[in-house]
C-alpha cells in the first residue's frame, strides 16, 4: 500500500521512536521506498542517522560506568548497562567478521560480544569468565545486526561468582544463548 509523503513520514517517526536501532535499509523495505527516500525523509524531519541515534540512546542510558574492562575492549557497542543487573550491546556484522566463502559470521565474534558483555555488566574491577555454556541457534550473516542482552541471574558473594545469561538476537530471532559463570573479587 502506497502512502502519501506526510503519512509515511509520520509512520517513519513512530517506527524510529519504537526502535531507534532500525537501519535505513530496513525502513526502506518496510515502507516500500528507496533508501534514498528514507534518508531524505529523515533529513527533512531532522532525524539523525543510525550511528547518532545509537550514541544518543547510549548517552541517555549510561547511569553506570563499566568497571571490569575498558569500554573500548567491549566487543560491540554498549547501549544500556545497569551494573550487576543487565546490559545491551549491538554488533553490526561486517565483511571482516565473516568467512569469505559463505558470508557467515565466525562464531568467535558472536561469542566475544556475549562474553565481553557478561564481563562488562559485573560491578567489580576484576571479572573473568570461569565457565560458559553456550549454544549457537542459527548462523549470523554479513550485514546483520546482533543485539546481545545480558542479565545477571545470581550473585554469590561467598564464592565470588556471578551468573550471567546472555541472549543474542537478529531481528527478534534468537541466534545465540550463553550462560556465563563469572569470577569476581570477593571484596566487592
Amino acid at each position: 500500500m502506497r502512502r502519501n509523503k506526510k503519512e509515511r513520514q509520520q509512520q517513519l517517526t513512530d517506527t524510529i521512536q519504537e526502535n531507534p536501532f532500525i537501519t535505513d535499509e530496513e525502513l526502506a523495505d518496510k515502507f516500500s521506498v528507496s533508501v534514498q527516500t528514507i534518508r531524505l525523509d529523515r533529513l527533512e524531519l531532522s532525524i539523525p542517522e543510525l550511528r547518532e541515534r545509537i550514541k544518543k540512546v547510549a548517552e541517555n542510558n549510561f547511569d553506570d560506568e563499566v568497571r571490569a574492562l575498558p569500554i573500548e575492549e567491549v566487543i560491540g557497542e554498549i547501549i544500556d548497562i545497569q551494573l550487576d543487573q543487565s546490559a545491551i550491546s549491538i554488533l553490526d556484522v561486517k565483511a571482516e567478521h565473516v568467512f569469505k566463502r559463505n558470508q557467515i559470521a565466525r562464531g568467535h565474534h558472536v561469542f566475544a560480544q556475549a562474553n565481553s558483555l557478561a564481563v562488562a555488566v559485573i560491578n567489580d574491577e576484576l571479572a573473568l569468565t570461569a565457565k560458559a555454556n553456550i549454544q549457537f541457534k542459527r548462523s549470523v550473516k554479513v550485514n546483520e545486526r546482533v543485539i546481545a542482552k545480558a542479565e545477571v541471574t545470581k550473585i554469590d558473594q561467598d564464592s565470588g561468582r556471578t551468573f550471567v545469561e546472555v541472549k543474542s538476537f537478529v531481528q527478534n530471532e534468537l541466534v545465540f544463548k550463553g550462560e556465563f559463570e563469572m569470577y569476581r573479587s570477593k571484596n566487592n
